[in-house]
């Protein structure tokens, strides 16, 4: 699969071909949401070959920054991510997924649901701790992955 050339602004924001704008790292953002909740469960980049595999397959792939990998989302946790609906930005350098996720339903490598589950407190509250916003992990992100550090994340 081929994404289109980009030719025209009109092209880009009005028409119906793919013209994806790939930064200049080579990477797209991706937010990925719950298909039933619509609760946001993360933040992932994609490289041109992790779109493809993404569309092709109708399963998450995303490119690892820290790793410098393409790794298929739930390819060692089960935590599979299936493509419920793609939708571009109106520039086409933006995307969203909506999945639907299998397994515990988590989506995090730390055992939460979602990535973002802690709030930044702002205004009045600001200076404050971060506030969880998940009570539990939904698994046992040791039992799953292992106990070795990822010195990568720090």
């Amino acid at each position: 699969m081929e994404f289109h050339a980009r030719r025209s602004v009109e092209q880009v924001e009005e028409g119906s071909e793919l013209a994806p704008r790939f930064g200049p790292d080579g990477l797209l953002p991706c937010i990925t949401t719950d298909a039933a909740s619509g609760e946001v469960l993360m933040l992932g980049w994609m490289t041109a070959e992790a779109f493809r595999l993404t569309i092709e397959t109708g399963e998450a792939h995303y490119f690892s920054r820290a790793r410098q990998v393409l790794w298929r989302k739930g390819a060692s946790s089960g935590l599979v991510q299936k493509v419920v609906e793609a939708r571009i930005d109106d520039d086409q350098d933006a995307l969203w997924l909506r999945v639907a996720v299998a397994a515990s339903g988590a989506s995090c490598h730390v055992g939460y649901r979602s990535c973002f589950y802690r709030a930044v407190p702002h205004g009045a509250e600001a200076g404050r701790p971060l506030a969880f916003r998940e009570d539990h992990k939904t698994f046992d992100p040791v039992a799953m992955y292992g106990d070795a550090p990822n010195p990568t994340r720090l």
